[in-house]
C-alpha cells in the first residue's frame, strides 16, 4: 500500500510545482526607455554623472504587489559613458575598473521586501559583483506602476532603484582626495512582461 500512496504524494508535488512555475511572472528589460547610472563627489564641491549602456535585467515574481520579486542584473564595464573618452578610458583601466580583467558586473537580490506603510517603496538586499569582489548591498525601489502599453498592447512597469556603494569596497581607484568614496547609483527601470 504505501507504493501508491508514494506515486500519489509525488504527483501531487509535481502538480504544485507546475502550479509555481506557471504563476511566475518574468519582467525583462525595455532599454530603450531605461537608463543606468551614477554620481560621484569631484573635490568635495561638485557632481559628476555617468552611465552604463549595455545591461540587462531581469525581475521574476509571483506576486502581484512584487513583494517576493527576484531582481537579477548583468552590466558590461566596456560601456561605461562619462562623456569625457579619455576619463572612459582611464576607469575602464587597472587604475579602476579593470575591463579587461572583469569586464561584467552583477547584481543578484536575496530579497525584495515592501517597507512597512508604504504601497511602492521596497527594500531591496542582494549581493554586489565588481572588480572580482562580492559584498552585500542594500537599495531602495520605488514601484511607479504597471500599465497596458498603448501600442503593443503588453503589460509594462515602471520601477526605480536607488543605492549608495562605496568604492573602496570592491577596491575600485584606491584613496583619491578627489573622488568621493561613496558612489550614487540610480536605475531607472522600464520593464516588459514576458
Amino acid at each position: 500500500m504505501k507504493r501508491p500512496v508514494t506515486i500519489l504524494a509525488a504527483a501531487f508535488a509535481g502538480l504544485a510545482l507546475s502550479f509555481t512555475v506557471a504563476t511566475s511572472s518574468i519582467w525583462s528589460l525595455d532599454g530603450v526607455h531605461s537608463r543606468l547610472g551614477f554620481t560621484v563627489k569631484h573635490m568635495g564641491i561638485s557632481d559628476f554623472n555617468g552611465s552604463f549602456s549595455n545591461y540587462e535585467v531581469k525581475i521574476t515574481a509571483t506576486k502581484e504587489d512584487f513583494s517576493d520579486a527576484k531582481v537579477e542584473l548583468t552590466g558590461e564595464i566596456n560601456s561605461i559613458n562619462t562623456a569625457n573618452e579619455m576619463r572612459d578610458n582611464h576607469l575602464k583601466g587597472a587604475d579602476f575598473f579593470d575591463a579587461e580583467k572583469y569586464p561584467t558586473f552583477t547584481f543578484v537580490s536575496k530579497s525584495f521586501t515592501k517597507v512597512p506603510k508604504s504601497k511602492n517603496e521596497y527594500k531591496v538586499v542582494g549581493d554586489l559583483t565588481l572588480h572580482g569582489v562580492t559584498k552585500e548591498v542594500t537599495m531602495t525601489a520605488v514601484h511607479n506602476g504597471t500599465m497596458t502599453h498603448p501600442m503593443n498592447k503588453k503589460e509594462v512597469s515602471g520601477f526605480k532603484m536607488t543605492g549608495t556603494i562605496n568604492r573602496l569596497d570592491f577596491k575600485v581607484g584606491g584613496e583619491n582626495p578627489g573622488l568621493s568614496n561613496d558612489v550614487n547609483v540610480t536605475a531607472d527601470l522600464e520593464l516588459v512582461k514576458e
